[in-house]
């Protein structure tokens, strides 16, 4: 697997996105005024314009690059991540997001302030958001700097960088305006660049020269050499003959050797040389079989796999419903039944989205399988056309797919900094246009930092991490604030805290290189890289039992807000608070 293979109809490609991006947002600020504009749009934005925003804002790194990656590596496990993003909008349109927009709130610290009356809660809501935002922004720089990486053989921060100054610039100019504008844009780009290829090798693997079914172990259909760039793990299914020049199991090899069955190390630098019809060593953990691949209930590469795949399920179910740059968007509706509509029509078009990633996925352990000794499988569908199809058609391909790539990095890049700026101008600064401004700025610039330093992992891996932190904390917070009347200050406080540390822990943890699996059978491991199905529970039962125990607000108050949350639109009472963005 090499990289650098650029061609001329691929940097084209990426030139124009990125230039097409700049020019909406351009476009965008000049109808940016004032700082409402900058917020939520002024409240203005129609529900279908909204949802596209949405859904290309949501359809994040994870879903272009990650969601394909997953299952060609894992299988029928892996699944549950596109069902689980989709399906939690489900949660989000029948329980959040009518009663959000009623609020008034023009961010998740606003509605927390205005449903429990709290200045704290509000500044520990805002910490909150800052710190989901920013683990979330992480992989998408990083899923930058691989594409670029494989796509024009620059170093992985050139990418990163890219995409960070265009992001910055954007918002920085025109706010939450000049982002809906884009990100609209972004997702009908996204949907072609993965609909496109993803039907052409359809017809392809259909055709009479298609290859073995996907029970059959993967094997490479061409001589393939695979450079290692990062010690890894491996292992093989039946002992065989390759070539290795490196390091093997910790020892120096030039030339032909015979794997043994069983798990492997390759180092840093080592270059394996696959024979056409060899078949493919699996990074340690993933099926080395296509029968196990085609199974559920193998998980995700650890010792308890059940845990696994139920804690994510509860990551993305309930996360989305506590994703800021998702939340503030329903903000932006006119109303509250605007408002369903949008989480309505978003369900859809994320639905249709994801039919694609799965198939690319399919076709990428047959046609790319070179990718599963590496572990670098987000880069499977940039690879893909071109290791399918020979000459302009798979160029052509190719660079479409770059496109939507740049794409999904770009437009939820906008969306995590509009809400990160929107927060820290508003809780932490003034609240004024200049405010917005400058926290962008600063909150762009430290997770591009990061990016550049911490462990990277499968981008979908990273992204779900984020959805555990959003599940355990403003995930209860909302559903909570909006369904319960018991819900008290002092509760949400320490349940948003509770969920926050256990959650955040286990990501900071993971995302600098985790703990072994052989330590207490896998258990911490495990726990960590999948802390959902722990820190969940956890901060619901603690924001319940302190509730309990602690007082609340004034009963006649409680049931005005929830009479403004809760009322039919008609009656007039979801209409905006009387807020102005007070100077501190």
């Amino acid at each position: 697997m090499r990289t650098g293979t650029a061609s001329v109809p691929i940097v084209v490609a990426l030139v124009l996105a990125a230039v097409a991006t700049v020019a909406i947002g351009v476009h965008g600020v000049r109808l940016a005024r004032t700082t409402s504009d900058f917020l939520v749009a002024s409240r203005s934005v129609g529900p279908r314009w909204n949802a596209a925003a949405i859904s290309g804002e949501y359809l994040s790194a994870a879903s272009f690059l990650g969601v394909a990656g997953l299952i060609a590596k894992f299988g029928a496990d892996a699944l549950w991540y596109p069902v689980g993003f989709t399906a939690g909008y489900l949660a989000l349109l029948l329980f959040v997001a009518a009663p959000l927009r009623r609020s008034g709130a023009y961010t998740v610290p606003d509605f927390a302030e205005f449903r429990l009356g709290s200045v704290r809660l509000r500044r520990l809501a805002a910490t909150t958001v800052v710190v989901i935002c920013a683990v979330y922004l992480i992989p998408q720089f990083q899923g930058a700097g691989l594409t670029l990486r494989i796509l024009l053989g620059v170093p992985g921060w050139v990418g990163a960088v890219a995409v960070g100054v265009i992001v910055i610039a954007n918002v920085t100019s025109g706010g939450m305006r000049s982002t809906t504008l884009v990100q609209a844009f972004q997702y009908w780009l996204k949907l072609t660049a993965v609909a496109l290829p993803a039907l052409v090798l359809l017809g392809h693997f259909l055709g009479p020269d298609r290859p073995p079914s996907p029970a059959a172990p993967p094997v490479v259909t061409r001589p393939t050499t695979v450079d290692i760039t990062t010690d890894v793990r491996v292992g093989v299914g039946a002992a065989q003959r390759v070539s290795i020049i490196g390091r093997l199991d910790g020892h120096a090899v030039d030339g032909p050797t015979v794997l043994a069955a069983g798990p492997h190390e390759l180092g840093s630098g080592t270059r394996l040389i696959l024979a056409a019809g060899d078949a493919v060593p699996v990074v340690a953990g993933a099926p080395a079989d296509g029968g196990t691949w085609l199974s559920p209930g193998h998980g995700f590469g650890g010792k308890h796999p059940l845990y696994q795949v139920y804690s994510l399920m509860i990551a993305t179910f309930l996360g989305t419903m506590g994703l800021p740059h998702v939340l503030v968007r329903f903000y932006t509706n006119a109303d509250g039944r605007a408002a369903r509509t949008t989480a309505l029509a978003v369900i859809g078009l994320v639905g249709v989205f994801y039919l694609f990633p799965v198939l690319l996925g399919v076709f990428a352990r047959l046609s790319v399988p070179q990718l599963l000794i590496t572990g670098t499988s987000d880069a499977a569908v940039v690879l893909l056309p071109g290791s399918v199809l020979s000459g302009l058609p798979g160029q052509l391909l190719a660079a479409l797919v770059a496109a939507g790539a740049m794409a999904a990095f770009l437009s939820t890049s906008s969306g995590l900094l509009v809400s990160l700026a929107g927060v820290l101008s508003t809780d932490v600064l003034r609240g004024r246009i200049r405010d917005f401004r400058a926290a962008a700025l600063v909150a762009g610039t430290i997770p591009l930092g990061l990016s550049m330093l911490v462990t990277t992992l499968d981008v979908s891996r990273t992204v779900a991490l984020a959805f555990s932190v959003a599940a355990a904390t403003l995930c209860p917070l909302l559903l909570l604030g909006v369904w319960w009347r018991g819900l008290t200050a002092a509760g949400a406080a320490t349940g948003l805290i509770a969920g926050g540390v256990s959650a955040g822990t286990a990501t900071t943890i993971s995302v600098l290189g985790g703990v072994s699996d052989e330590l207490a059978g896998g258990w911490p491991a495990t726990v960590l890289g999948y802390p959902a199905a722990v820190s969940t529970p956890l901060a619901f039962a603690t924001m319940i039992i302190v509730s309990k125990c602690t007082r609340g607000q004034d009963p006649e108050l409680v049931t005005r807000i929830f009479a403004r949350l809760h009322a039919p639109e008609r009656l007039g009472m979801g209409a905006d608070r009387e807020r102005a963005l007070r100077p501190r």
